[in-house]
């Protein structure tokens, strides 16, 4: 009964988010995807989504949040990435690159440090756990939990840095979406004129969380099949996985939704259908109420100083490091956000990120760098695992 109200709430309120963020103006200063998350969090604190440890409820909740995650991403990304015109983002292919190859530099840099001043703090292989950040902050919890598999790390201590981790970066998320990528707007360059001007008409700033009209008996239909589409590219996604992979992998399913997405969107009908943007949001809210829900507060009283203090040192240098890049090669601030949560959150963070700034034309570039990101981040954890294991 409780796992049925629980999930209820999953769904449900998304729509309550956006009925309010269009009823109160207070709302919409906050933002959408603070209140998913906010309200996540509030469920995190509540018994609601409690269950005793190793019970077959807590087996059968953890099951459904995973689910609820893996399909409600892969559907939001096509949705998002229809209705953009992608020809206004082959000129800033050279930027993304540079922003992608800074990324990459600053945390391997970041972490050998931190793995140089933090390694006589007593913890056993502390190289593997140096690798295992790499993996995080270069593609998430399915390179992490690659890199931990592959180097055989002790569950415990898996599951320790992981939270540590995602306490420690969820600052970083509400910070972005609650108004700090003005900060980068006002260090790095932006022209709001020039982004505003590369918008097609149907896609400026203004119109990216306008979820008015979306139930009309005009707009509805065609949402319906964007969405029948978004589930056709699921389904070729999942289907080349398995002939890949024997199974479902979620790098291989998001980069084959991401360019069958992204070949749609040429087409002038496909790319005219409205309010697709705003659908991959409600299940982008979806996704943060499900995933702030799961952080487990209480670990914070049996958690090591030490991987607290090495999580903040790796993620504070490396931020620091990609923005010397990107201030030397002039990376404009929206890129340096994207590309940076696209690597230190992986790629279904960009889209809250894109839709909190309102700058449709960096969501390929962040979605590209954090799937980059995935490609490369088991194996670069696992050269460094080496190599620093032998210092």
């Amino acid at each position: 009964m409780r796992i049925g109200f629980v999930v209820f709430i999953y769904i449900c309120m998304p729509m309550l988010i956006v009925w309010a963020f269009q009823k109160w103006s207070w709302a919409q200063k906050v933002g959408t995807v603070i209140m998913a998350y906010a309200v996540g969090i509030v469920l995190s604190l509540s018994n609601l989504t409690v269950f005793e440890s190793g019970s077959a409820e807590a087996e059968t909740m953890r099951s459904i949040q995973k689910w609820i995650m893996d399909c409600t991403v892969p559907l939001a990304i096509p949705l998002m990435l229809l209705g953009s015109d992608f020809r206004m983002w082959a000129k800033s292919l050279p930027k993304t690159i540079i922003a992608l190859v800074g990324g990459l530099f600053a945390v391997v840099v970041a972490v050998c440090s931190g793995f140089f001043v933090f390694r006589g703090s007593g913890i056993e292989n502390f190289s593997d756990l140096a690798a295992m950040m790499i993996g995080i902050y270069t593609g998430g919890t399915m390179n992490f939990a690659a890199l931990g598999a592959s180097l055989h790390i002790d569950s415990t201590i898996m599951t320790c840095l992981l939270t540590i981790e995602m306490l420690i970066t969820f600052p970083l998320i509400l910070f972005i979406v609650g108004g700090g990528y003005h900060l980068f707007r006002k260090l790095l360059p932006y022209e709001s004129k020039t982004v505003e001007s590369d918008m097609t008409e149907s896609a400026k700033i203004t119109d990216v969380e306008d979820y008015s009209g979306m139930l009309s008996g005009e707009i509805l239909p065609k949402i319906i099949v964007a969405l029948l589409l978004a589930l056709a590219f699921v389904g070729v996604g999942v289907g080349f996985s398995y002939a890949v992979c024997g199974g479902i992998n979620e790098m291989v399913v998001i980069v084959t939704v991401t360019t069958l997405a992204i070949c749609a969107s040429f087409c002038r009908k496909i790319r005219e259908l409205p309010k697709t943007f705003e659908m991959g949001m409600v299940l982008i809210l979806m996704f943060s109420v499900v995933v702030a829900s799961q952080f487990d507060f209480y670990m914070l009283r049996t958690t090591i100083v030490t991987l607290v203090y090495f999580v903040l040192f790796v993620l504070l240098v490396s931020i620091l490091l990609h923005f010397i890049v990107c201030k030397i090669f002039k990376i404009e601030g929206d890129l340096f956000v994207v590309a940076n949560i696209g690597l230190l959150c992986s790629p279904p963070f960009i889209p809250p990120v894109v839709g909190a700034m309102g700058n449709k034309k960096v969501l390929v570039s962040g979605l590209a760098i954090g799937l980059v990101g995935y490609a490369v981040g088991t194996y670069i954890g696992l050269v460094l695992a080496y190599v620093l294991g032998m210092l």
